[in-house]
């Protein structure tokens, strides 16, 4: 078997051959494996059913271990080849494919969706129902008195239907807007429980059409129901005369009473749901619904608009459904997505907006302090990763290897460099050297939060669900191995100043006595000794910042040329690309452009984000340490964390096991060295030597994961051991004095 000089991406999955020259059956992967029930129970996700079977052919040889067919209705994203330690990975398209190959050239950006857009056809019924409008009605299919819609009335319904009975009240006592009057009076009782309900546009100048005609909106039982009512085939529209009508709706009087009185009130009212409901996710229903009353309904003529329950609907011909809602709430709503982009990135950008203002115009803290400040400039930059993470993958996606290599190495960890190389600067104009050790509490916390937290709690996540999943330990042990080296050289400069350094001690006290002796405080190695700083850790120092990224390199041509067929990326069968090809949501200029952008703004907000960190760092009761591994170290890996878990739930917990390893490995080849580097060339006193407490903390991190993951299984066992790990190190440092400088 002979294997490509990149991550093997096959766009012919019909005629797959095996090692002893059968065909394999199309859309089906046969693996290499004694174990056949036991592993199709691993690799569909569940044990074998209807929709889901294994079969086992014998050994064509004696000696050679036979195969095992999974047949499934869906298609496994990780389909692992553990006879051969490598891991097959379903892809849709060329895009997607190119996309996952840059995953693992370069690590997995902070986001996990498509980047292009998946044929709506192919989706389930739970997310066809995210995008569905609510003027299309449909035979209900649950009971309507529902948690969700109980609480819809206690946060919207029982107020909205109150500020329709006031402009109801309004528009009667104007006499004129009595049709409005009215039409608010049905819309209270429709807001107030809008379940079960409809809101129809009828007359309009329509025929009257068949009570029992087939192609009526109202029929309940037609399932394929159109929002549309069309005329009944045996009738023409000679057969009735249609409705006379009066005065146009723009040339009445009352219509501008209306927009003067009633609906500037109602709009309000409807755009603060609207926000409210989006606000809240699960909630988008309501936030649909009165966005149509707000665009539609309301600017209509009031003799066109009735509200009908599901037994008393229009029967007229032309009349059709304007909103018909049957649940407040869809917990599948996490799932939405604008743009490509998830909801609820959608929905922190916002705060980018907010952070900018309070913090540039609001200088003297007058109507925000420094604390909120600094909260929501660091909460900004949760959704401008993920639109920095969008426009890299699909730049890189849609680009060959030299622009995908060009555009990673500079956005690759624009994140928290940004942070980095600001608090760097502020420190040291400031001559504050605190925030130089919030940068390495923050390095060290990136590093051990990701190889011990983000697949921990990915392995409690996906045990739960799958019991027991399997994933490449071949993989694992190249991340493993870059992951010791990393580590072991990363600290080497601090090992090496420990044994050879002086330590200084400050307010040193000697006690009365016959036998004197000193009790000090504040002792650290003292780096001020120029011959042992400048002759030899300095240089090594250097040495380490290049040998790193080196061993990064020859860990690239490892996985992806000289032993690329650890991962085998397929376009899968089925998934027939448009005459035009993939759909992408982003083009590369405007990718390139919202990268831009969001990395401007990322500049600021990390600019924000150090300017008013010197309150929460002056916290009695809290260590800098403590702020720097959790709020500086995970606020921006929060979309990894998603990843991880989404990665688990869909048991595919060898992408969850390659997520946090990959931000590791990049924090010490990568981010440090450049953090080196700038320091070369724009001096800010950043040293490379940790206190001891990084030192064991990162050790004991990167030798715990690597006992976890040694056989290639896991469960919500092991998963609970790294994530209890994780939490004794947080304790530790919550616990911890101030560092030296603080």
């Amino acid at each position: 078997m002979s294997y490509s000089s990149s991550p093997h991406i096959n766009t012919n999955n019909r005629k797959r051959r095996l090692n002893d020259g059968q065909e394999a059956p199309q859309g089906r992967d046969l693996l290499a494996s004694p174990h056949n029930a036991r592993l199709c129970q691993h690799l569909c996700g569940g044990p074998c059913s209807d929709s889901a079977d294994c079969s086992h052919s014998p050994s064509p040889s004696p000696g050679q271990a036979g195969t095992t067919q999974c047949h499934s209705s869906h298609v496994c994203e990780d389909v692992r080849e553990e006879g051969l330690g490598r891991t097959r990975i379903r892809a849709e398209n060329e895009v997607e494919a190119n996309k996952l190959v840059n995953n693992y050239r370069f690590g997995f950006r902070k986001w996990k969706s498509h980047v292009t857009e998946r044929p709506f056809e192919d989706r389930s019924e739970a997310v066809k129902e995210l995008y569905s409008e609510l003027n299309v009605i449909k035979p209900s299919t649950g009971h309507l008195v529902s948690v969700g819609n109980i609480v819809y009335v206690f946060l919207f319904g029982w107020w909205v239907a109150l500020v329709y009975l006031l402009v109801c009240i309004l528009m009667f006592t104007t006499v004129i807007g009595t049709p409005y009057g009215k039409l608010c009076c049905r819309l209270s009782w429709y807001f107030l429980w809008p379940f079960g309900k409809t809101i129809q546009e009828t007359g309009n100048g329509c025929m009257h059409c068949g009570a029992m005609s087939p192609y009526c909106a109202c029929n309940n039982g037609r399932e394929d129901v159109v929002p549309i009512l069309l005329p009944s085939p045996t009738e023409t529209p000679d057969s009735v005369g249609p409705i006379p009508r009066g005065t146009p709706y723009w040339r009445r009087f009352t219509t501008y009473v209306w927009l003067l009185l009633g609906f500037p009130l109602l709009a309000v009212v409807h755009s603060l749901v609207c926000v409210l409901a989006w606000t809240m996710v699960f909630t988008i229903p309501v936030a649909k619904m009165n966005a149509r009353t707000l665009g539609t309904i309301l600017l209509m003529p009031p003799e066109d608009v009735s509200v009908t329950t599901g037994s008393e609907r229009s029967q007229g011909y032309g009349s059709k459904a304007l909103l018909c809602c049957s649940n407040a709430t869809n917990w599948h709503y996490y799932k939405y997505t604008v743009d490509g982009i998830n909801v609820f990135a959608v929905n922190l950008l916002p705060l980018v907006i907010v952070a900018m203002v309070i913090g540039y115009m609001d200088t003297g803290n007058q109507y925000a302090s420094s604390n909120l400040k600094f909260g929501i400039a660091v909460s900004s930059i949760i959704p401008l990763s993920y639109y920095i993470g969008m426009g890299i993958a699909s730049i890189s996606a849609q680009s060959n290897f030299a622009v995908g290599a060009l555009v990673n190495a500079t956005f690759g960890s624009i994140t928290e460099m940004t942070f980095y190389i600001t608090a760097l600067i502020r420190g040291h104009k400031a001559g504050n050297p605190c925030l130089q050790e919030i940068v390495k509490a923050a390095l060290t916390g990136t590093l051990f939060g990701c190889i011990l937290f983000i697949p921990g709690i990915s392995m409690v996540v996906g045990g739960l669900k799958h019991s027991e999943q399997r994933f490449n330990s071949r993989s694992t042990g190249v991340g493993s191995a870059l992951l010791f080296i990393s580590v072991g050289g990363v600290f080497a400069p601090t090992l090496f100043s420990k044994a050879y350094g002086n330590l200084v001690c400050d307010a040193c006290t000697t006690s009365a006595g016959g036998n004197a002796t000193f009790t000090c405080h504040d002792c650290h190695y003292d780096l001020n000794n120029s011959t042992l700083f400048h002759n030899h850790v300095e240089p090594l120092v250097y040495s380490v910042c290049v040998l790193l990224p080196v061993a990064y390199i020859i860990g690239l041509i490892f996985t992806l040329k000289t032993h690329s067929h650890i991962y085998d990326i397929q376009v899968g069968e089925g998934h027939a690309e448009a005459p035009g090809g993939a759909v992408v949501h982003w083009s590369r200029w405007r990718s390139l452009l919202i990268l831009i952008m969001a990395t401007l703004l990322m500049s600021a907000c990390a600019d924000l984000a150090t300017q008013h960190i010197q309150p929460i760092l002056h916290q009695p009761n809290i260590s800098q340490y403590f702020i720097g591994v959790t709020v500086i170290a995970m606020v921006p890996e929060i979309p990894e964390i998603v990843n991880g878990i989404q990665f688990a739930l869909q048991n595919n917990i060898n992408l969850s096991l390659e997520v946090g390893s990959c931000i590791a490995v990049q924090v010490c080849m990568l981010q440090i060295p450049l953090l080196v580097l700038f320091n070369a060339l724009y001096d800010v006193g950043f040293v490379l030597i940790f206190s001891d407490l990084h030192l064991w903390a990162s050790i004991f991190s990167v030798i715990v994961v690597n006992y976890i993951l040694m056989d290639g299984k896991s469960d919500y066992f092991q998963g609970t051991a790294l994530v209890v790990v994780y939490l004794i190190l947080l304790a530790l440092y919550f616990f911890a004095p101030s560092p030296l400088g603080c």
